[in-house]
């Protein structure tokens, strides 16, 4: 066999078991846990879209970084003063002149992602096989 035909094969080789991988990887549910949100916190979620403010705020650490890290908030600040910064807007934030519903939604949607899990999650551990074993607030509750 010529040297460039083993090249090609091997290249073929290895590119099939990336994507063969990546389709096991990333098709599997086995790792994650479903999370349902409810009505009024999808409501939420799509006032959040809308009004993009993962561009200033992040879940997780992931988002922009303008803002605050918004995971915990509502295990940190009461719905009154949630409300006032949703009412105003707090330094950079502009003013959205949210309606009342529209308040309720975004507040109940960040009580739901409150609740998945902490950020940052101090109390987490490297298993053997790789992944990474978090303190989850669902698993608390059981």
């Amino acid at each position: 066999m010529e040297t460039s035909k083993k090249y090609l094969l091997f290249l073929s080789l290895l590119i099939s078991l990336f994507l063969a991988y990546n389709f096991i990887i990333y098709t599997s549910k086995e790792d994650y846990e479903t999370i349902h949100l409810s009505e009024k916190a999808l409501q939420g979620e799509s006032i959040w879209l809308k009004k993009n403010c993962n561009s200033c705020h992040q879940f997780y650490g992931l988002g922009g970084y303008l803002g605050p890290d918004l995971t915990n908030i509502y295990s940190k600040r009461d719905e009154a003063n949630i409300k006032a910064m949703l009412n105003s807007g707090v330094n950079a934030m502009p003013k959205f002149n949210f309606k009342e519903n529209e308040k309720k939604a975004l507040i109940q949607f960040l009580k739901e992602v409150d609740q998945t899990g902490y950020y940052p999650n101090k109390e987490a551990s490297i298993e053997y096989n790789g992944w990474v074993e978090i303190k989850n607030k669902q698993h608390e509750n059981r």
